[in-house]
């Protein structure tokens, strides 16, 4: 679609730098300055105008995107609907309520599209923000603090003059209200607001409005914010536009609600009690572009359906705005119009399988692993479990042989925990129990210790069947001696004593709880593939996941590619412990080339074969480092170099 720019300063370059990846092409661009105008268009190969209506008769442009200065945008706007052109504006879309009720009326009456800047809403860190508030985690959210810290314009833009003609509410304080209103609907009332004037003495150029606002705003759905803007507070301060929110269960930090970027760190989650910690991208996410809302607002128009929606967020924010002005003189409290804004959350993410599934299940793209064993000895996994539930993991690998279920059940359970159907539940059945009546006792008290109906995935721990020894209750509670002894069983001898349940019948003993509603679906763990084909071709429920030791010492390549034909998730334990691994010159070399650590390098290639790692980390900034990792994918070339470090000898 051809679009015409008004307005070719700094910011439209950045708009125009994004024309050649998408399906808008400048057809002309207008601007009150010609040199500008003429300097832009050359780039473009398009006409220039300094007369918007010349522009507008001249130009064949369906889509005209509004980038002049914060004054004009509302005139601007009016004249384009008027010459029945849809309009993109950046924000904000007036400076005064009855200006933009007035562009959104007319835009309605003339089936145009109205949309308005900030689309930041729609960034990767902001949209995985909105993840973690819908997963349900924080309960309800009823306090914020936002900030809008724009800082002093004279220092950092050449044209300061409009800025402060109009100050911070209407250039910054719209990015953390055009998120607010995403997430929790319209803005109902200003309770209270302060306006201040501060400034340097120094500064020649000043503020023509107040340069620093502070107020505080009830939300429609309940929500109480304090929201700050500022020309006075340095735009490198400890807040930019940081925008912290507090819930009944847990705290959300989002360091940039405009943000276009993503990074690690860009989101913080916190349940009551436990300290921040960083919740990364588990899959590679884009930046934001400036031309994606434009885009999208051009896809409304070639759909025939003319998109107002971002159009009448812009509106509200306007009415916000005055409101907060208007109390700031009278001390409020002033009710705001909603110009029919609704909350638009994002969905709230399920890996919860469907029983009778037939293709191959979803899983998060790394999962972590609870054992308790660590460097040969046993440790307390509730904490660090927790914070791998904080930072996003979102497949958690239990077994009864770790004996800390009930743990995993009590942190299920806390405040500020995931909802059930948000976390992919793999149980193991320890190979003492793969007769069917241990093995639905086994079940069972898993099940109630982690307190859950069923399994997403209940599989056998390893093929082989030993002697039952006994239950194997609560194992982390009890002595080491007695937790091996009930675990490892030995004969007379000395030697471990075996059981005679084939894997065909502990297969069909398994599929007995698949049929009760136990687990959704059935695994295997530490198989080979020709005792992986057994099951296939002996069982009535086909396996969906196969677990196996799998790093680049032993790729399991075969069975990898044997799976993933028939549609069997394959899960890596042990990714990072083979010894010496890390310290291999070929996963360096990668590591650094993909800004990653060695370990992350390691996750990274088993994501991108579709593999799901579960390192089991104790840390939590490797906690946080391994699913960073796996927001990573890795070229071909970086794969078979990886894939080359194979070692058909390896032995643990």
């Amino acid at each position: 679609m051809h679009c015409l720019f008004v307005g070719a300063g700094s910011i439209a370059a950045e708009y125009a730098a994004e024309l050649a990846d998408g399906p808008l092409s400048l057809a002309g661009v207008c601007d009150l300055e010609a040199d500008r105008a003429k300097a832009l268009a050359a780039e473009h190969d398009c006409p220039a105008f300094t007369d918007l209506d010349t522009a507008l008769t001249a130009v064949d442009a369906p889509l005209v995107v509004n980038l002049t200065n914060h004054a004009a945008h509302a005139s601007v706007t009016r004249t384009v609907l008027e010459a029945g052109r849809h309009v993109y504006s950046q924000k904000p879309l007036a400076l005064e309520e009855a200006a933009a009720a007035d562009l959104l009326a007319l835009a309605r009456d003339r089936n145009l599209a109205l949309g308005c800047a900030p689309g930041t809403p729609q960034g990767p860190s902001q949209r995985r923000a909105g993840r973690l508030l819908a997963d349900g985690r924080m309960g309800p959210v009823q306090l914020g603090y936002a900030h809008a810290h724009v800082g002093r314009v004279t220092d950092w833009h050449d044209r300061p003059d409009s800025f402060l003609s109009i100050g911070p509410l209407y250039d910054g304080g719209v990015y953390p209200l055009a998120l607010l209103i995403s997430w929790f609907g319209p803005v109902k009332s200003v309770q209270s607001a302060t306006a201040l004037d501060s400034w340097p003495e120094r500064e020649a150029k000043r503020p023509s409005v107040p340069s620093h606002i502070e107020a505080t705003l009830a939300f429609d759905g309940g929500l109480t914010v304090r929201l700050t803007a500022s020309f006075y507070a340095p735009h490198r301060s400890r807040e930019f536009y940081g925008l912290e929110l507090h819930g009944d269960d847990g705290s959300l930090y989002l360091r940039g609600t405009g943000a276009m970027a993503d990074s690690p760190s860009a989101v913080q989650y916190g349940r009551v009690g436990r300290e921040y910690i960083d919740a990364p991208a588990q899959h590679p996410t884009q930046p934001y572009r400036y031309l994606d809302p434009v885009e999208s607002l051009a896809a409304s128009v070639n759909r025939g359906s003319p998109s107002r929606k971002t159009g009448r967020r812009g509106a509200h924010v306007v009415a916000v705005c005055n409101a907060i002005e208007t109390t700031a003189e009278t001390s409020g409290p002033e009710s705001v119009s909603d110009y029919g804004v609704a909350a638009a959350p994002q969905p709230a993410p399920t890996v919860t399988p469907n029983s009778s599934q037939e293709q191959a299940i979803r899983l998060p793209a790394v999962g972590f692993g609870c054992s308790r064993y660590r460097n040969g000895t046993y440790v307390d996994r509730a904490d660090s479990i927790a914070a791998a539930l904080d930072a996003g993991y979102r497949l958690l690998d239990s077994a009864e042989l770790y004996g800390n279920e009930h743990r995993i059940g009590r942190i299920l359970a806390a405040p500020g925990a995931p909802d059930r159907h948000q976390v992919f539940l793999l149980g193991k059945v320890w190979r003492t129990n793969h007769r069917q009546e241990h093995m639905l006792t086994a079940c069972r008290g898993s099940l109630d210790e982690l307190g859950i109906d069923a399994f997403d995935c209940y599989a056998l721990h390893w093929p082989e069947a030993w002697a039952h020894s006994g239950r194997l209750d609560r194992l982390a509670e009890k002595p080491i001696e007695r937790q091996e002894a009930l675990t490892f069983p030995e004969d007379d001898a000395g030697d471990i004593e075996t059981d005679s349940v084939s894997l065909q019948r502990a297969w069909a003993n398994l599929e007995t709880l698949h049929k009760r509603g136990w687990a959704r679906t059935l695994g295997l763990c530490n198989v080979s593939q020709p005792q992986l084909e057994t099951v296939i071709e002996s069982g009535t429920v086909r396996p969906a996941l196969v677990q196996v030791e799998r790093h680049p010492y032993q790729p399991r390549t075969d069975l990898v590619e044997y799976c993933h034909e028939r549609g069997i998730r394959v899960v890596a334990h042990s990714p990072l412990s083979a010894p010496g691994l890390l310290d291999e010159p070929v996963l360096v070399d990668i590591a650094e080339a993909f800004g990653l650590s060695p370990a992350g390098a390691v996750l990274a290639w088993n994501v991108t074969q579709g593999v799901v790692p579960i390192p089991s980390s104790t840390t939590p900034s490797h906690i946080v480092e391994n699913i960073d990792a796996a927001g990573q994918r890795l070229d071909a070339e970086a794969c078979t170099r990886i894939t080359g470090l194979q070692r058909p000898d390896f032995e643990r």
